[in-house]
Order: C-alpha cells, then structure tokens, then sequence
C-alpha cells in the first residue's frame, strides 16, 4: 500500500447560510487535498500531519479526520493551543473571501512535536506533500527544522510533493516568500502551483518565462494550473497541454485548487498518465464547486468512481 503523507493546518470553517445560519466544518488547503486523494483512491494509505490541542474542537478534528479515513498517526495531539478559524464569504459568482483567527493555532507548532522518532516513520512515506501555507505558518523559528526534516525524508528516497498557494497575508513581505519557496523549489520532485502564484509574486505569467524560472529547480513533474480553463504539465522535458471545460454552474471556489491537486497526485500513484490525471483531477474540481463549503457531499463523486472503477 503506497503512504502520503500531507503537511498543513486545518481550521474550523464557518460559512453563513443565505438564512443566516453558521454552518460548522473544518478545512485548510493540504486537509482538503488528503480528503479528495483519499475519497477516490481508497486503497491509498493517506495521513494528515498537524498539530491539535487538548480541546472539544480539537477532538472534533481529530474525528472529522477519522471520518473521512485518513490515517492520524501524525496528528500531533500535544498543543496547548486551539486550533484557527476562519469564516468563508462568497459572492455572486461564487468567488469567496476570508476572514481568518490563526494567530495562536495549534498547527503552527506542529514541527515542535516532532522528534526523530515521526522523521524515521515519515522516512518510509512514498510522498510527502506540503503548501505555501505549511511553510507559512510555522513559528519563524521552527522553519529550519522543517527543512532539515525534508532533507532527511529526500535523501531517504521519499518523493516531495509542494504547491505554492501563496498567500500574502501569511509572510512578513514577498522577499520572505520568496526566500522560503526557493528551498521548496528545490526540494520538489513534483509542483502544483497556479499562473496566479507567480504573477502575485514575482510579477510573471506566461508559460514561457514561468517554465524558465522554474528550469534551474530540476522539478521532475511541474503541474502549472492556468485557472479554469487549461494545465501545463511538464514531465522531464514533455510539455503537455489539457484543455479543460470550464463549469457554469459556480457556487464557491472554495477548494478548487485542493481537490485537483488531491486527484492528481492520486492518479498519478495510482499509475495514471499525466493527461489523463488531469482530466480527472478537473472534474472532481467541477464537482467541488458547484457545492458550497472546502468539503463536497462524498456522494456527489459517484460518478467519478464508476468511471475509475470501468476502468
């Protein structure tokens, strides 16, 4: 059985209903990720990473974790902290906005948890994958602990999976941004960022100039999602182009980018081609989508589970 792991935090998502209501659920961008790889390759052994504190919403997550069949070895229960919030808003056109209560969550100590002991087991992982976001809101301290445990799990052979998902609020300014990419750039064996990433941060957009910022790397695998309607994979020196249907039917984007790249990686582990894992990890997008909240209703992928099981 082939073992991801998934590094980032998880928060307690609330979303206002039209009525009123606060709706209640958890999320954040690597979470999301691990429930959708998990949701359609249910035969891959699929662990989240964080840290947790002692309390009621805590044990929640923790719960919601095992609910959807992820593995919690190393959910790091140990905080003394609560875990962050966030109230998601959209529009119209189903576009969404955020407010965020993160400062002292109990995710961004999770490298203080961990001891050689979780490094030897997260050695015998297949991938490893982490967010711009993971890095981001990690105690400025603990960074460099991060990297030597990412330089530990390379040189034992485990495949490093990132997506930049940029997010400015999160960094003391773009240059700490940039300073921290770099070393997961040059760590990655596979990434999946969006054209937004690089035109937020470094003020490029075309295919051309980002795949020539990204040659010096030696990324292996660079998945570069060009919004809704197309994504670039390059595979060592094959660039392919996959065309994608945008969806009409928008009711929050919430997560977009989470599901693809969760289906992608699935896909791929599970010895799909690159085009064909595209394909597949955008329409469980367009599903994602058309629902409101991080998390779709596991039944709405029904469909997507007969067309894998048919084949």
């Amino acid at each position: 059985m082939q073992k991801i792991v998934l590094m980032g935090e998880c928060m307690l998502e609330l979303r206002q209903a039209k009525d009123g209501v606060m709706n209640q659920s958890f999320a954040g961008d690597t979470f999301n990720t691990a429930v959708y790889m998990k949701r359609l390759f249910a035969q891959q052994d699929i662990a989240f990473m964080t840290a947790v504190g002692q309390d009621t919403i805590s044990q929640q997550m923790v719960a919601a974790c095992s609910a959807e069949d992820l593995n919690n070895q190393y959910v790091l229960a140990k905080s003394d902290r609560n875990p962050g919030i966030y109230l998601v808003q959209t529009d119209e056109q189903g576009e969404r906005s955020f407010l965020y209560w993160r400062d002292s969550s109990a995710a961004k100590q999770v490298m203080q948890y961990v001891d050689q002991g979780v490094i030897d087991a997260l050695c015998k992982t297949d991938l490893f994958f982490f967010s711009g976001i993971s890095i981001a809101i990690l105690e400025p301290q603990d960074r460099d602990a991060f990297w030597a445990m990412l330089a530990q799990l390379k040189a034992a052979g485990v495949k490093i999976g990132f997506d930049p998902n940029y997010r400015p609020r999160l960094w003391n300014g773009p240059d700490e941004a940039k300073a921290e990419f770099a070393k997961a750039y040059a760590a990655s064996d596979i990434m999946l960022p969006g054209v937004d990433d690089f035109k937020q941060l470094y003020n490029i957009e075309t295919l051309e100039d980002i795949l020539a910022f990204c040659k010096p790397f030696d990324i292996t695998e660079l998945v570069l999602k060009n919004g809704p309607e197309s994504v670039y994979c390059q595979l060592a020196d094959e660039l392919t182009h996959v065309a994608i249907t945008p969806v009409t039917n928008v009711v929050d984007t919430t997560s977009a980018g989470d599901s693809f790249n969760g289906v992608y990686l699935g896909a791929r582990l599970a010895g799909h081609d690159v085009t064909a894992s595209v394909e597949l990890a955008a329409a469980s997008a367009a599903i994602v989508i058309q629902h409101p909240g991080a998390i779709a209703p596991s039944n709405a992928f029904d469909t997507i589970h007969s067309a894998l099981v048919q084949n």
